[in-house]
């Protein structure tokens, strides 16, 4: 749903306190396939990946408990229960698992009759909207389970895809600063000193950061306009759709390069060159090496000088150089 707006108002202090998460967030992964999975479109990688998910789910005995519970619980409306999504899954799939069993009983019932004033649930959900312990730690469970069976085909090109957005926005947030970063961020965005406004579902909504900073979250299931939470008490998060796909490197006529440097470590450098960055995991990934290879190659193009390497946080980013891009475009002579 969109047609309306959401605005995040920043101070300076916020700026200084943006961030980019470093990993695939697997519970807000969860939530935006959900929406894949119950409105057809998106392109043909959707349909092919929606087709699978449902057969696999219907394989392992899931598709029935993902409709009945999962599914109602984070309906393509304008709200579904923050407690859903927790900030813990930032730091690795169980720690959000374990937050979401372990969500206080009042906010599980503040947050479903919320949810009750958009959609009618089935009784099936019950026991969870009175904050029953037992049925949230069912629902944490299922969360998992649908992760794992829904997710593993399609891990790497997710994690592919959002691993080159990350290096993108680290890129631009190391070259030129965070405003020139939140400019960038989708074509959905836009960046109006100091408001970050976005298209979003139907309404105005205002976040006021008030020095808590901002995690931007590059997803691969949302699809459409970014998402935020809808308690502003809650640590702020923006989750925004990352392109899919980018072009593969390929050698060129006659593949000197490769003779030049080897098989592996020009695809390597072709690699780095393809992108607005590259990090060590995302190289590894691509490459089909391991990452003590992958690292072991960028270091050997880093001395020569035909790539540079930035770290920002825990990340390291590999961008290719002047030398290294005007070796790239050398054609040789037939």
């Amino acid at each position: 749903m969109t047609g309306g707006t959401l605005k995040i108002v920043f101070t300076g202090e916020d700026l200084a306190r943006v961030r980019i998460a470093s990993r695939v967030d697997e519970l807000w992964e969860m939530a935006m396939s959900l929406h894949v999975l119950q409105r057809p479109g998106g392109g043909d990688d959707m349909a092919s990946w929606r087709r699978r998910a449902r057969s696999d789910l219907a394989g392992s005995g899931l598709l029935r408990p993902v409709r009945e519970t999962l599914a109602p619980l984070m309906p393509i409306k304008a709200y579904f229960p923050d407690f859903l999504t927790p900030y813990e899954a930032q730091n690795g799939p169980a720690n959000g698992l374990d937050a979401l069993a372990l969500t206080p009983a009042v906010r599980v019932r503040h947050e479903i009759d919320r949810l009750r004033r958009h959609v009618t649930l089935p009784g099936t959900l019950d026991e969870l909207a009175r904050g029953l312990r037992r049925p949230l730690r069912h629902l944490a469970r299922l969360a998992g389970r649908y992760c794992q069976v829904a997710f593993d085909p399609q891990r790497a090109t997710m994690e592919h895809a959002l691993g080159r957005e990350r290096a993108r926005l680290t890129r631009l947030l190391t070259d030129q600063g965070v405003e020139a970063m939140l400019s960038a961020l989708t074509p959905r965005t836009r960046w109006r000193p100091p408001v970050l406004e976005t298209d979003y579902a139907p309404g105005r909504y205002e976040i006021h950061l008030r020095g808590r900073g901002l995690t931007l979250i590059p997803s691969y299931f949302c699809r459409f306009t970014p998402v935020a939470l809808a308690d502003a008490s809650l640590p702020p998060v923006l989750i925004f759709p990352a392109p899919r796909r980018a072009p593969e490197p390929g050698p060129g006529p006659g593949d000197v390069l490769s003779d030049l440097l080897g098989a592996n470590r020009a695809r390597v450098l072709r690699c780095v060159a393809a992108t607005d960055g590259c990090t060590t995991s995302e190289l590894a990934r691509r490459t089909g090496t391991s990452l003590s290879s992958a690292s072991a190659h960028a270091q050997v193009l880093r001395r020569t000088g035909l790539i540079t390497s930035t770290r920002h946080a825990n990340m390291v980013i590999h961008q290719v150089s002047r030398l290294g891009a005007t070796l790239l475009a050398h054609r040789p002579r037939p």
